[in-house]
């Protein structure tokens, strides 16, 4: 099992030997230092925390500085911690994306874009209405409910509201190619975030 934190690049495109062509997410992933490390007999979990975002010392506070220096790293932005993803890690190594290989599969966690108020069309793909003959309803959600019983709206009905901007896994992804000189992890297929968003990626299965 392995696991680091990421940035999300952008997309590009990659084309093998034989011609074809690979859509590839790039994500600058590493250097983490392990700040931390989790045990059952004194936390009730076993864990890894990972630094990743070097910044200047003033952007944080001084129990973030403390515990930082206590590991021996430098300034970071943000820490996470894996579950179940120890193995043999101290505190003061340093996680790269040599810890990856080709054709590894790796499932990847990140805040979605945010969408904002989004009707239902979009937001659950709801059919439209008819759009000629006069048709009043051609975005509108429908029948919610019926007036006299219940006479009232049931928990869980799909309606228009706030879309994105949440937690999303997005598992199945394989590692097409890795360059440890320049930290870049190239990831087959779309990971979830905007360009410049920090992700969590870990060993699928």
């Amino acid at each position: 099992m392995a696991a680091i934190l990421a940035k999300k690049l952008g997309m590009t495109q990659r084309f093998g030997e034989d011609g074809h062509v690979e859509r590839v997410t790039v994500l600058e992933a590493g250097p983490c230092p392990v700040t931390a490390i989790r045990t059952v007999e004194r936390d009730g979990y076993e864990a890894v925390q990972l630094a990743f975002g070097a910044c200047k010392e003033k952007s944080l506070t001084k129990a973030e500085l403390g515990h930082l220096k206590k590991a021996d790293a430098s300034a970071h932005r943000n820490l996470t911690e894996f579950r179940d993803e120890v193995g043999e890690l101290l505190v003061g190594q340093t996680v790269t994306v040599e810890a990856f290989m080709p054709g590894d599969r790796v499932k990847i966690s990140g805040s979605s874009k945010g969408k904002g108020f989004q009707g239902t069309i979009k937001r659950h793909n709801f059919a439209s209405g008819p759009k000629s003959h006069g048709s009043h309803n051609v975005r509108a959600p429908g029948s919610i409910g019926a007036s006299a019983t219940p006479s009232r709206v049931f928990k869980g009905i799909r309606g228009p509201g706030r879309m994105g901007g949440g937690r999303v896994t997005q598992r199945g992804l394989t590692v097409v190619e890795v360059l440890a000189d320049q930290n870049l992890l190239l990831v087959r297929g779309a990971v979830p975030g905007r360009t410049g968003a920090t992700v969590e990626v870990r060993t699928d299965g």
